[in-house]
């Protein structure tokens, strides 16, 4: 069935950028215990204390978690293009950062005029950018969403099967151009092929559901980077 859309494949090594939610400025959740820094470090100390041990690598403070395992935990799936949510995860990455762009904003507007759609006020949130090493032998679709339009639809009627199937076929994941812009994305369906994040930049997000217009894009807090 999917033979002549699967038969190229590539030996990709790279960075590609992954862009999730993420805070600019994080706040020391013992602050208000004290006034003496070894308030606070006690208290630190004693909450470490009532953690599991060994302690678990997904057991983290919010936007503290692991940029590469994080999506294949069981109880981080979720519907994506090449994932149902039901039986696995999918790590999602593209080779251009404009391109996480483009994709992120699509999926929070979309959710902010679903959620909010009479909200007059600017909405904000933070995210933040990182690289990881991929390294491995990757489906390359790229440039086959012209015989298979169902590549880049909104709907995931055609690539959750697809990425079903690959995934069964012990695929490391695959090269696919961007349903938001030319740019290619990367899905991985192991972390094996990953490695070595390192961080690249804070982003600010700007909306205001109820005017409609674009989602101005900071790279620099307080200074307009991008509109989308």
């Amino acid at each position: 069935m999917y033979a002549d859309l699967i038969s190229t494949v590539t030996v990709f090594e790279d960075r590609p950028y992954r862009n999730i939610k993420g805070v600019r400025v994080t706040q020391n959740l013992f602050d208000d215990l004290g006034e003496e820094e070894e308030d606070v470090l006690a208290a630190a100390a004693a909450e470490s204390l009532g953690k599991p041990e060994p302690r678990d690598p997904f057991i983290r403070r919010p936007f503290e978690y692991d940029v590469i395992a994080y999506p294949f935990v069981h109880e981080n799936w979720q519907q994506t293009r090449f994932s149902d949510g039901s039986r696995y995860g999918v790590w999602y990455g593209s080779l251009e950062i404009e391109t996480t762009l483009f994709e992120t904003v699509h999926h929070w507007r979309k959710f902010l005029l679903d959620a909010y759609p009479d909200e007059d006020r600017e909405i904000v949130s933070d995210r933040r950018v990182f690289r990881a090493f991929c390294q491995g032998v990757l489906v390359d679709l790229r440039g086959k969403e012209a015989a298979w339009p169902a590549l880049v639809a909104d709907g995931y009627e055609f690539t959750q099967p697809l990425g079903s199937y690959l995934r069964g076929q012990n695929l490391n994941g695959l090269l696919v151009r961007s349903a938001r812009c030319e740019g290619t994305n990367l899905s991985s369906f192991t972390p094996d092929i990953l490695s070595n994040p390192e961080d690249v930049c804070y982003l600010t997000y700007r909306f205001n559901p109820k005017r409609r217009g674009s989602i101005l894009i900071e790279r620099t807090a307080g200074v307009a980077w991008l509109e989308i």
